[in-house]
């Protein structure tokens, strides 16, 4: 605020004289240049911008307020991944539902292929063997017309031919082991007979052929061992000593 200063010393003619501050000549200028600017019509200058006031010191930090913002983040950050671990957990439900449902969809189909197998899984042998049927027929069909029991003879060898051609095409196959040593994993002793024509513990002969299915024994072969012949024992006794009686 202007404020006006008094003089005590009297000028030369003997009168008092007063002095104005610069602030207040400076702001009756404003008023004079603001008047004449409202007559001629222009804006008014612009007034200075107010100095601004000095911040004000930042209060103190409080404890409380400071404890209480970390247990917010805290919480936060704990709900977040919460909600994360919620949406891992359904995804895997989820996961756990579909691969049950996809097993008991695999059991179902396991046990009708099981089923279907075990009703139709012979179709192919079946039809392999029509052909040895039918041979059969015609064979008979033509012994009973004809009445030529030589032709059934080479009839029958043809089809016992097929028939084994046919088995062979699904790894069946005889074996047979007449002359070899007796072996208990693929033979079956039925009997034994005295023989020098062959060493003891031979095939000597075979009641059945033996079978097997790729690699594995369907029937043992049922077989004749041989062993070795008993001494003979019919020497005739020593004759008595002269000097001795005979013996009653």
């Amino acid at each position: 605020m202007a404020t006006l200063r008094r003089v005590s010393q009297p000028d030369e003619k003997g009168s008092f004289s007063t002095s104005i501050a610069d602030d207040v000549i400076n702001e009756a200028l404003k008023s004079v240049e603001k008047a004449k600017a409202a007559v001629r019509g222009e804006p008014a200058p612009a007034a200075p911008a107010p100095v601004a006031a000095a911040a004000e010191p930042a209060p103190a930090n409080d404890p409380a307020t400071d404890e209480v913002a970390t247990l917010k983040a805290q919480l936060e950050l704990s709900m977040a991944k919460g909600r994360e671990l919620m949406g891992k957990v359904k995804d895997e439900h989820e996961k756990m539902l579909r691969a049950v449902a996809d097993l008991e969809n695999y059991k179902k189909r396991a046990t009708k292929e099981k089923e279907e197998v075990q009703k139709f899984g012979s179709e192919k042998l079946l039809k392999d063997f029509l052909p040895v049927v039918d041979n059969f027929d015609r064979a008979l069909e033509h012994a009973r017309t004809s009445g030529d029991i030589e032709s059934l003879k080479k009839g029958v060898e043809m089809i016992r031919k097929l028939f084994e051609d046919t088995l062979g095409k699904h790894g069946v196959r005889s074996f047979s082991t007449r002359g070899e040593p007796f072996d208990p994993n693929q033979h079956e002793a039925m009997s034994a007979a005295e023989t020098d024509e062959m060493p003891p513990n031979h095939v000597h002969s075979e009641y059945l052929r033996g079978f097997m299915l790729n690699d594995r024994l369907v029937r043992p072969a049922l077989v004749v061992v041989s062993k070795a012949k008993a001494p003979v024992t019919d020497a005739a006794p020593p004759a008595p000593a002269p000097d001795e009686p005979p013996k009653a």
